[in-house]
């Protein structure tokens, strides 16, 4: 299994129509993958705040339509990263879309952790409520978005729900870009499965991005890693070596908490 992470950069001089179809572009260029990975909010910028209102959109809006026919053209899945919803009561949501090769979105995953501390994201959005998993050709995966990687706990009901491998795009910070690659890999650790990290490169609203993409197996070690700049991260992933891990180092079965 192919799976490319686009590392876009996020730069708030380029206006988002713009981006949505560079993209759009780069999703196509990816024919030939299997999974295509967008980063959190790259349509806007995750701590571009100010502009989530104004930039959010439906579940059917001019993003999700671009993707969609993207991920058609490119005939990939793709995780087309979030987007800034807006629900039918006037709510917004960190929201990530799925596609598959036709183009139908077959999944989404409303954000359930949101950062700010009381501030930014964490009183402008709503949190989701339910964990969400998509069954690829090849492996389950689940989703989480960003701050949901500091939240072990989660990542433990993706497992139950029966994900191998776990899709995380973000827009990390750089100065907090060690815990990015050391949650990645404990993520990868403690639930045996893969972890695909996609995060943003540039900097937007004054916060410079982490960049710095990977790809996680299930033993933790890191298959490839972006640098920090604007790149497409593309990675061999073998669903079967879950299996073998699970099978070769049972820790999942020695459960006690959580059961």
């Amino acid at each position: 299994m192919r799976a490319s992470l686009i590392q876009i950069n996020v730069d708030p001089a380029e206006p988002v129509a713009e981006r949505r179809e560079r993209a759009a572009a780069l999703v196509r260029e990816q024919a030939g993958s299997d999974l295509v990975v967008l980063p959190e909010l790259w349509h806007v910028g995750a701590f571009a705040h100010e502009s989530f209102a104004a930039e959010a959109e439906t579940p059917d809006g001019p993003t999700a339509a671009a993707m969609a026919r993207a991920a058609r053209d490119a005939g990939v899945w793709l995780h087309a990263g979030s987007i800034a919803e807006r629900d039918a009561g006037g709510s917004l949501y960190n929201t990530s879309l799925v596609f598959s090769p036709a183009g139908e979105l077959v999944r989404s995953y409303r954000k359930i952790h949101r950062f700010g501390f009381d501030k930014g994201e964490a009183v402008l959005m709503a949190a989701g409520t339910e964990p969400a998993t998509v069954a690829l050709p090849a492996v389950t995966a689940g989703l989480a978005t960003c701050y949901d990687l500091r939240f072990p706990e989660l990542f433990r009901a993706l497992v139950d729900a029966g994900a191998q491998m776990f899709v995380v795009p973000a827009g990390w910070p750089e100065r907090r870009r060690g815990h990015w690659t050391l949650l990645a890999r404990a993520r990868a650790v403690e639930n045996q499965a893969y972890v695909l990290a996609c995060g943003t490169a540039g900097t937007h609203a004054g916060v410079e991005q982490a960049g710095h993409s990977l790809v996680v197996d299930p033993w933790g070690d890191v298959v490839a890693e972006a640098g920090a700049g604007e790149e497409v991260l593309t990675a061999e992933i073998d669903p079967a070596r879950v299996a073998e891990v699970r099978e070769e180092f049972p820790a999942l079965k020695d459960r006690v908490l959580g059961r």
